[in-house]
């Protein structure tokens, strides 16, 4: 082969060379390329997952305590299950069993009772409001929606859904669970609760009740359980700090 021949064989397998580091250069780039774009991807598909998760099941925000709120009111799933009766009944400021609705919170005398209600074994959720017409709740940190103000409140309501009746009367008086009901606008008789009906067991502080449950005076701390149908053993309850 003469000198000239060798030559260009020679630089024909340099640029053959060239091109095979280019090709490779080339496919490296497209690899780093593609891998963060991937990432990306499955970043925004990540994130609108969890989006959607929030929007459809997440009550962990103040926009999905609203739409909770909205719910419980109408009587879908509340902190305890499904809510016993909503407040389309309720009263609207008209005095009550001799019972008022003042402009503000009264504290003559101010003392907290607990009612608990059970269907069939399955405890269901005392709705927030009862007695403060026009209240609109705002989320707490814990606890669930809380409603604190109103058009006005009566002496027996309730701010959440914990089933703490709030009594802040003018006056010192035994009010009953009756008084309760008549403002909440939801029957109580001895067959029926709200929009439970059926055979009732009723405990008073952990105690069997037989009387009527709409003359149980509402007093300090007073634990009342009402048991539609399957018979619960009386649940204790823990009121927060200060009541």
């Amino acid at each position: 082969m003469s000198k000239k021949a060798r030559e260009q064989s020679r630089v024909q397998r340099k640029l053959a060379e060239v091109q095979r580091q280019q090709r490779a250069r080339r496919r490296r780039i497209r690899i780093l390329i593609g891998v963060p774009a991937t990432i990306v991807v499955v970043a925004v598909v990540t994130v609108v997952a969890v989006l959607f998760a929030n929007s459809h099941g997440s009550s962990g925000t103040s926009a999905a305590n609203s739409a909770m709120a909205a719910a419980e009111r109408t009587g879908a799933s509340g902190l305890n299950g499904p809510v016993l009766a909503g407040l389309d009944s309720a009263a609207q400021g008209s005095t009550v069993h001799g019972i008022q609705c003042n402009s503000g919170e009264q504290t003559v005398y101010h003392i907290h009772a607990h009612l608990a209600v059970f269907v069939n074994g399955a405890q269901r959720t005392i709705p927030y409001g009862i007695g403060i017409p026009g209240g609109t709740a705002t989320p707490e940190t814990a606890g669930g929606p809380y409603v604190g103000s109103g058009k006005c409140f009566y002496w027996l309501h309730a701010h959440d859904q914990s089933g703490v009746i709030h009594i802040e009367s003018p006056v010192q008086k035994l009010y009953t669970l009756g008084d309760y009901f008549a403002i909440w606008g939801q029957p109580l008789t001895s067959s029926r609760v709200g929009s439970a009906t059926g055979p009732l067991t009723v405990y008073v502080d952990g105690k069997r009740y037989a009387g009527d449950p709409a003359s149980i005076t509402l007093t300090a701390h007073k634990l009342i359980q009402i048991d539609v149908g399957k018979d619960v053993p009386p649940r204790s309850f823990t009121f927060p700090a200060g009541e």
